[in-house]
């Protein structure tokens, strides 16, 4: 983990504020980053970088205060200010920015964050690009000032005033779509779009089910074997057998804990891979995916 200081605390709209991060030796990253942040020892949340790649000494993320989540938010909102010392990991990407010449970004609340620095990516090469920006209520909506300069590029639509986004007509430009937001638009805009057009980054886990059976791991690098209960992740029993694995969520959505997948069938219930990434069968996340066959053998 690395150690950042905050150097500014903005408040970017009702509910939303943003810490400027400043460090030795930040690494580099890429839009559709993101960090996790140690709000308590051993207490992680991740959060997008929003601010400029350009910038090598600075990071900015923005987190929406959720009264009804575990904590995390409010304790960023309430105890830390402008001074403070917080651990973060280095930065991950999952939501890549792939060369396209046009995009459709759509954003729901506090999604706007990762298509920030794609939208400045966008205009930099050129490309041609639209935001659609949804929200309950203008007021609640962050960044407005900076999409401002943007133009007619940016339409923002609060529901209040406009009612939802259109998806169905944003959809139909054919473009490239990165979208980000809530459960029911993230799901929504996947019910619409072709999946070979389509990026999606979730704050939350995708809603999976499927059976809970006993299977057998095996992780070729230990030459160890390893029985996963049906109540247990392939994660869990790893560790408990001295395996141990990066990781960070648990729950399929930072992508820490992606490992390489030797043989066997696997059951995906993350939600980070596409598509293309589940079929090729090549790579799991651990934490929540579980298997298909009776044994797995993994490159752990």
């Amino acid at each position: 983990m690395l150690r950042v200081r905050v150097t500014a605390k903005t408040r970017e709209a009702e509910d939303v504020v943003s810490f400027t991060l400043r460090g030795d030796g930040l690494p580099t990253w890429t839009p559709g980053a993101h960090v996790d942040v140690e709000v308590r020892p051993g207490v992680l949340r991740q959060y997008s970088l929003c601010g400029d790649p350009a910038d090598a000494g600075s990071w900015r993320i923005a987190v929406l205060r959720e009264n009804a989540g575990r904590g995390g938010s409010r304790y960023l909102h309430d105890e830390v200010a402008v001074g403070a010392e917080l651990r973060v990991s280095e930065p991950r990407n999952n939501f890549e920015l792939v060369p396209a010449p046009e995009y459709s970004f759509v954003a729901g609340g506090i999604g706007i964050t990762p298509l920030l620095p794609m939208v400045r990516a966008a205009e930099a090469a050129g490309a041609k690009w639209t935001l659609h920006y949804g929200g309950r209520r203008r007021a609640r909506m962050a960044f407005l000032g900076e999409l401002a300069g943007f133009g007619d590029r940016v339409h923002v639509v609060p529901e209040d005033e406009q009612g939802l986004l259109p998806l169905a007509d944003i959809v139909a430009s054919g473009a490239v779509v990165y979208c980000c937001g809530p459960e029911p638009l993230l799901a929504a805009v996947e019910r619409l779009c072709p999946a070979d057009r389509l990026r999606l980054e979730r704050f939350r886990p995708r809603e999976t089910s499927g059976p809970a059976e006993e299977f057998e791991v095996f992780a070729s690098l230990s030459g160890q074997t390893v029985r996963v209960a049906a109540t247990e992740s392939v994660l869990d029993a790893l560790d408990l057998a001295g395996v141990g694995v990066p990781s960070s969520c648990r729950e399929g959505t930072c992508g820490t804990c992606e490992t390489p997948v030797l043989d066997g069938v696997v059951d995906h219930r993350d939600s980070v891979l596409s598509e293309e990434e589940r079929a090729s069968g090549k790579t799991m996340m651990i934490c929540v995916s579980r298997a298909r066959s009776d044994r797995l053998v993994l490159d752990v």
